[in-house]
């Protein structure tokens, strides 16, 4: 199972350049069991991360465009009349899918977006009292642009806490850009053309992440930076405990993603801003990102990581 894994994350890098960290971290969290929210501006390759990444895993995959005018029921789906019949079935929605794409997740009001928020939670939705479970796995790629301010939706802290990470797709470095300008003629040649990983051994991967071995030392280390969160004295609500198993449980599928067989102080460190860093409350309203990525740097620069 091994090999399907690096097989897996050497077709997705393959098609997506200058993001080996983001492509590990997205794995990691699908392998954990988590979901994965990704922000940055449009045209930084968010939605193609998510559609190449569908296209290698061979489970269904739905996209949902998230728009103003979007209803819970378009999402999870509905109670319908049967034609010809006096009786009621349910019509399942996009969301029943192994994959499914959130895109643009903060235009779409608040009651549709915590339909979707509630069923990652739970991976069950449920319609007129009845409760439908969703496929195994389910995993959600939500997309959003942190700079529009028109005609959106600001997530909650609550709702960003339903992600395991929050990453940020940032501009590709020059090299990066110029290989992107160069090959783009056979893009399209170079898209996965067969999945590479089916559910079941999707299914199999993640016992396999739930089982390797972490170190007392490492855990250790890990609670020490939730408890340094909590006595920062410009945070005013630290990591909860569900944020430290989920940050160790994410460290887990990591290093299976790296083919080791036990985490590293790395693994924890590494994912310490993408997996606390949306979890935060700070004194300060309105503390710009970078304040806010800097706090979170100190928090783990100081705290000392087993040898």
């Amino acid at each position: 199972m091994q090999n399907k894994l690096a097989e897996l994350k050497a077709a997705i890098q393959k098609n997506i350049r200058g993001s080996e960290k983001t492509i590990e971290f997205t794995l990691a969290a699908f392998l954990a069991g988590g979901h994965v929210l990704l922000e940055g501006l449009p045209g930084t390759g968010k939605t193609e991360l998510a559609k190449t990444f569908a296209r290698a895993f061979g489970g269904e995959f739905r996209r949902v465009q998230m728009t103003s005018d979007l209803l819970p029921s378009d999402i999870v789906g509905v109670m319908r009349l049967v034609p010809g019949a006096k009786e009621f079935e349910f019509r399942k929605g996009p969301i029943f899918a192994n994959v499914v794409l959130a895109d643009e997740l903060n235009r779409t009001p608040p009651k549709t977006q915590s339909a979707l928020l509630e069923a990652m939670a739970e991976a069950t939705v449920t319609v007129d009292g009845q409760t439908h479970i969703l496929p195994n796995p389910f995993f959600v790629l939500a997309t959003q642009n942190p700079f529009e301010s028109r005609g959106v939706y600001t997530l909650t802290e609550s709702q960003l806490d339903r992600f395991m990470l929050k990453l940020h797709i940032e501009r590709p470095g020059t090299i990066e850009e110029l290989e992107i300008y160069r090959n783009a003629p056979a893009a399209s040649d170079a898209k996965i053309q067969a999945a590479v990983l089916e559910p079941g051994q999707a299914v199999q991967l993640r016992a396999l992440a739930a089982k390797i071995h972490v170190e007392k030392s490492v855990v250790e280390f890990a609670a020490a930076l939730m408890r340094k969160t909590v006595e920062h004295p410009r945070i005013s609500a630290g990591a909860s405990v569900r944020a430290g198993l989920q940050l160790l449980a994410c460290a887990r599928a990591l290093a299976l993603v790296r083919g080791r067989e036990f985490v590293t102080p790395k693994e924890v460190s590494d994912l310490a801003h993408p997996a606390l860093g949306h979890r935060l409350f700070f004194h300060e309203e309105d503390l710009p990102e970078k304040e806010k990525h800097a706090v979170l740097h100190d928090v783990v620069a100081s705290t000392p990581a087993p040898v």
